[in-house]
């Protein structure tokens, strides 16, 4: 079971490692992660992370996982990257993404007439590119699964993990990972947070992370 996720610089690291840690414990999982070098790919966390492979390297997944993240806006118009994700994702058994990852997939046109995910301050933009924005943590569309923002990539890890093997063995992933999510505050979705937090995550977010 070849599981590839899509890298590229500044992006979110937990888009990446939050799914990833999930996936690679199914077992018969082999997991590549792609960017058109081998060099160092940094993310938004200060650090880099490597890539195992490069485009011309890739064998045809079976899972595609593109992440999102403020060097989204970068790979958005870049040919090469467009061309690989639509190339993967037309034999890919399923395709994905975690937070922003959505709008590529999308702007490659590989989510036109799919229900989709996304992070709830980008969410919206979906619909330019033809896809259909659904305000949830894990959208699962024919073979198109996306997942909300960031830590939402770990809930989307486990249902992918039991379409690909079952519920017991994502079941047993979850228990091994011990997730058991209690967060310290009761505001992690727009629908919990202040009108306040709200404003100033979108402020951020939108003025120091634009992804269009």
């Amino acid at each position: 079971m070849k599981i590839g996720f899509l890298i590229f610089p500044n992006m979110t690291v937990l888009d990446f490692v939050g799914p990833c840690q999930v996936l690679s414990q199914v077992p018969g999982a082999q997991i590549y992660v792609f960017w058109r070098d081998l060099c160092a790919v940094s993310t938004d966390a200060g650090f880099a992370v490597m890539p195992t492979h490069t485009f011309a390297e890739a064998p045809q997944m079976d899972v595609l996982c593109i992440a999102g993240g403020p060097g989204q806006r970068e790979v958005m118009d870049d040919a090469q990257v467009l061309d690989f994700v639509r190339w993967q994702g037309a034999s890919a058994k399923y395709v994905t993404s975690v937070c922003t990852g959505s709008l590529l997939l999308a702007k490659a046109g590989l989510l036109t007439g799919y229900k989709a995910g996304c992070h709830w301050v980008w969410r919206d933009q979906l619909e330019s590119f033809g896809a259909i924005p659904v305000d949830a943590r894990v959208v699962e569309d024919r073979n198109r699964l996306t997942g909300g923002g960031v830590t939402a990539g770990i809930d989307f890890g486990l249902i992918l993990a039991a379409k690909l093997a079952s519920d017991e063995v994502a079941q047993v992933i979850q228990l091994a990972l011990e997730y058991d999510p209690a967060p310290p505050f009761d505001v992690g979705s727009p629908h919990k947070a202040g009108v306040e937090q709200r404003a100033l995550v979108e402020q951020l977010f939108t003025q120091h992370y634009p992804i269009l």
